[in-house]
């Protein structure tokens, strides 16, 4: 290696390492986060134990959908909720497992049980610390609304489909959750047991009344009713599921075992729980800055705390999280201000961990059922569906796309459906924006001294088109498709002073165009070429070949003027 190139190599390192070093300290914890701690504790404090005690059904059920148990639930919401609060870019989030997350760990688990879990949540969350360098935080609110509704409604279709079996007091489980709920329904049929599905339907039946009443979010109605229910089963002796024991202390942090073939076939599933985490997470901050006057977050910094959280949360036995919405809206309901009461909320549940895990293991699996199949119900806005619904069939498309995809095929496939489809449909509408309009000479640049009879014959032999909108892929042979069909022209005259976009592929066709009536034997001129759309354009060739032939003009008038004396020298209007 030569003295210049080494040195050269040695400089892009340093570039590098100090690009790096800048992005890492960018997304580390500050002073201001520490200080906002000590400007209202007292109201931290009871708002962390309020969203804690909201949080505990929640964190038990859906470790129990996951697949992996009820303290894998409680350590999510422990250790993710902890190191989320530290580290992410948000002073109000509350982070743990839900709703959407298990829907994606649920195969994982029956395929690959706790070890690919783990594997999944390690590759997980690196990919959101990498996003998160790379600054992609800011590019997720460009997620179209539809996708949002379709992928929520699905999601919540799938969490209520998935308590069927234990609302029922029925064994079932895989990863058709239509299938498995179905067969659950023959199986209660057969054999009917009303107390679970009594239970279940109690739960659920307290929390949509609370709902609908609008009873303080702050007041834990899903404890409530799960307390009731566990009280009910164990005065009257009734015989049902229980959550089963919990962990007296929280397991020491541990590695996987796993083949290079099991990591590759891991891959899909580690994207789509980062996807997941990221897009759920940056909406539920977008949703807490909006209930916040006060608060801003930080979309990369919560990228950063999110993938840490994914990667500490399963080397303790838990699953990967994301940011909890609705847990996040009791957060800011109850007056938090600081991540402290982040830290207080995963404070109280470790307690339960700790000192109440023999009265937490009696709650019935029916009951947690019944909270989840409320959560799920609650998670649909009907007003927004039907607005979408009926906002256009574009939008209508979009929503039931991503919906069904999510319920029948997974997560990650459905947001990909999604975008693609609302993205082809922008650019269809995008493309037809685009238009050219034939524009008499009269009326551009003034007055025409031109008699009646001169002025008529010019016409016969002259036409300018101007371009309005973008010139693209989506829409650049449409667009152009008029010009190929002019006849018994001698000039044409292009007006492109307008053209609000013109890519690589608007260029060439743009230019074939040209060529083609040229080919023809009629001149075209361009004019009012936008000096951002001169690269695309000369890359073809074309601006040069104009520029040679004096066929190229900065303005409208000019072009006219050149058009007429080329008509008037040719003789044109003789023959016309």
């Amino acid at each position: 290696m030569s003295t210049s190139s080494e040195g050269d190599w040695r400089q892009d390192v340093r570039s590098g390492t100090a690009w790096f070093g800048h992005r890492v300290g960018a997304l580390l914890p500050r002073g201001a986060d520490y200080r906002a701690m000590r400007i209202a504790p007292q109201r931290d404090l009871i708002a962390g134990i309020t969203v804690g005690v909201v949080a505990l059904p929640l964190a038990l059920a859906f470790g129990i959908t996951s697949g992996l148990g009820a303290a894998a639930g409680l350590i999510t919401a422990i250790i993710a909720g902890t190191v989320a609060a530290v580290f992410g870019g948000s002073n109000v989030q509350i982070s743990g497992p839900t709703g959407a997350m298990t829907v994606v760990l649920v195969p994982i688990v029956a395929q690959y049980g706790a070890n690919g879990v783990l594997v999944v949540g390690l590759m997980a969350g690196a990919l959101l610390v990498i996003m998160a360098l790379v600054g992609l935080g800011r590019y997720v609110r460009f997620i179209p609304l539809p996708v949002i509704e379709g992928f929520t409604l699905g999601i919540a279709v799938i969490i209520a489909l998935q308590q069927v079996p234990a609302a029922l007091g029925v064994t079932g489980a895989g990863e058709q959750v239509v299938i498995v709920a179905v067969r659950a329904v023959g199986q209660w049929l057969t054999a009917p047991q009303w107390v679970p599905a009594l239970l279940a339907a109690g739960v659920a039946g307290v929390m949509i009344v609370a709902a609908r009443l609008r009873i303080r979010p702050a007041v834990p109605v899903a404890l409530i009713a799960v307390v009731a229910a566990t009280l009910l089963v164990q005065v009257a002796h009734l015989d049902v599921a229980t959550i089963g024991a919990l962990p007296s202390t929280l397991p020491l942090p541990s590695l996987p075992t796993f083949t290079l073939i099991d990591l590759r076939t891991l891959v899909a599933p580690a994207v789509a729980v980062a996807a997941l985490a990221a897009l759920e997470s940056l909406l539920s901050a977008t949703v807490a800055d909006a209930m916040s006057v006060s608060q801003r977050h930080d979309p990369d910094r919560e990228l950063f705390g999110q993938g840490l959280a994914n990667i500490a949360s399963p080397l303790f036995g838990g699953i990967p999280a994301t940011a909890a919405i609705a847990r996040t809206a009791v957060n800011v309901r109850t007056g938090a201000v600081s991540r402290l009461a982040a830290i207080v909320h995963s404070a109280v549940l470790l307690g339960v961990v700790l000192i109440l895990g023999a009265a937490v293991s009696l709650i019935p699996l029916a009951a947690l059922a019944g909270v989840l199949i409320a959560t799920a119900l609650r998670m649909v806005e009907v007003s927004s569906l039907r607005a979408l619904l009926h906002s256009g069939r574009s939008d209508a498309l979009v929503l039931l796309i991503t919906f069904v995809a999510t319920v029948a095929l997974d997560l990650a496939t459905a947001v990909i459906l999604g975008i693609v489809t609302a993205g082809a449909i922008a650019l269809r509408q995008v493309a037809r924006s685009a238009t050219l309009t034939e524009t008499p000479l009269q009326d551009v640049g003034g007055s025409d001294a031109h008699t009646a009879e001169e002025r008529e014959l010019l016409d016969e032999h002259i036409v300018a088109f101007r371009f309005e909108g973008p010139l693209f892929f989506g829409g650049a042979h449409s667009a152009l498709l008029e010009l190929a069909e002019v006849s018994d022209i001698r000039v044409v005259i292009l007006r492109l002073a307008h053209l609000t976009s013109l890519d690589a592929t608007g260029a060439a066709v743009l230019s074939d165009t040209i060529r083609s009536l040229e080919n023809r034997g009629i001149t075209v001129l361009v004019s009012g070429l936008p000096d951002r759309f001169r690269p695309p354009m000369s890359a073809t060739g074309m601006l040069e070949h104009l520029a040679e032939q004096n066929h190229a003009f900065d303005h409208t008038p000019d072009a006219i003027a050149h058009a007429r004396r080329h008509v008037a020298r040719d003789g044109h209007h003789l023959t016309g």
